[in-house]
């Protein structure tokens, strides 16, 4: 039976809305991703089946099927297609998910899965358009819940209640991500994983966005405590313990392991097992949970096999929730820091955690890893990668 192996995975540094990369178009981000994969491994562009690629705001510069024309932005062959796939904010990591079914079923041999969001020129929402072509959910699903106005931002504040997660444990939660995250950049730990984006600096003059810009250093529990909530007046979840919106783009080379030996290719890690569930679309985050469960079900392995593990921090109570349902390990959950710190690029973040689980595997011989991600609607993807 044919497998699915990940050769290198490469992202670029993220950027904070308004950022570094705020001058770049979507589609030019991901070229810059694909061709930066595509020299790590001496790839010939000409081999890839597809390019499987995520992406969550599919309107004005990212609609049109922004996967085939990241490929024709990075000058690669017309011939090689390109796919767009949205499941909200797991949208790339269901992008490895495919790429790595097309090459274990023998529809691809060589496929590269990832994805992008440009946050700052495509803003989140921009896809609902203002109601101009209809509301999105239709009347049937909104009528299943009680005419509930779906919001991830009041579901992040139930778990929160439903967990009894207070205020103070949200923000201490946040500080760490931003201390691992600075401690991730001081060690040099992402510098092999990032592609530097060349943009304009203040003097205009040309220079190289390096360095993940969300990262705060010396916040207090003073300073957040200071924020608002924004979906509870009484509530606990505030724009410091949750994800940052930013710009960014990830991708990896995915093939089987044969074709990666003829090739010279050495795979960092197997996609050994990959899920997908459906959760409650009201409280909507929790699916990471059932997520893990499933996948580890599958996987016919144990929490205690996992020796790292990626929770997207759409919010610092959907990781808080998800350790105490599971009972994790917490120095083993995202490691060098998480969206809270790093940023969450929607359509690119799957693939950007995917990465850094990659290179951490590789770099502490890390055998089994676990990635997961709550999405919008209710859902999660959920992987198990082994070292290789």
């Amino acid at each position: 039976m044919r497998d699915a192996v990940i050769v290198d995975a490469v992202r670029t540094p993220v950027g904070r809305r308004g950022g570094a990369l705020a001058g770049i178009h979507p589609a030019d981000l991901s070229a810059h991703v694909l061709n930066a994969l595509a020299a790590r491994t001496g790839l010939d562009p000409a081999l890839v089946d597809d390019v499987v690629w995520g992406c969550v705001s599919q309107v004005g510069e990212q609609t049109a099927c922004i996967g085939r024309y990241a490929v024709l932005a990075a000058g690669w062959p017309e011939e090689v297609p390109g796919v767009t796939v949205d499941r909200q904010c797991g949208s790339s990591q269901q992008a490895v998910h495919q790429a790595a079914a097309g090459v274990v079923s023998g529809q691809y041999d060589i496929a590269v899965a990832g994805g992008v969001e440009s946050m700052t020129r495509v803003p989140m929402g921009s896809s609902w358009g203002g109601g101009a072509v209809g509301e999105p959910y239709g009347p049937l699903a909104r009528a299943r819940y009680g005419g509930v106005e779906f919001n991830q931002g009041v579901g992040a504040e139930m778990i929160a209640e439903e967990y009894g997660l207070g205020r103070a444990e949200l923000d201490a939660y946040a500080l760490e991500s931003h201390a691992r995250a600075a401690r991730a950049i001081d060690e040099g730990f992402f510098r092999d994983q990032t592609a530097p984006v060349p943009v304009a600096g203040p003097d205009g003059e040309e220079r190289l966005f390096t360095t993940d810009e969300g990262v705060r250093r010396g916040s207090t529990p003073e300073q957040l405590a200071g924020l608002r909530t924004p979906f509870r007046a009484d509530g606990v979840v505030s724009a410091g313990n949750a994800s940052q919106i930013s710009d960014g783009a990830a991708a990896l080379l995915v093939t089987t392991g044969e074709i990666a030996a003829r090739q010279g290719w050495r795979p960092i890690a197997r996609v050994h097992t990959a899920t997908v569930v459906g959760t409650d679309p009201v409280t909507m985050l929790k699916g990471p949970i059932p997520a893990t469960a499933k996948v580890l079900k599958r996987a016919g392995l144990s929490l205690g096999d996992i020796g790292a593990f990626e929770v997207n921090e759409a919010f610092a109570s959907v990781a808080l929730a998800w350790l105490k349902e599971t009972g994790a390990d917490p120095a083993l959950l995202n490691a060098h820091g998480g969206a809270i710190a790093l940023g969450h690029p929607l359509g690119g973040s799957g693939a950007r955690l995917m990465t850094t689980l990659v290179h951490h595997m590789r770099d502490n011989g890390v055998r089994y890893g676990l990635q997961t991600m709550c999405e919008g609607g209710g859902m999660a993807n959920a992987t198990v990668l082994e070292l290789l």
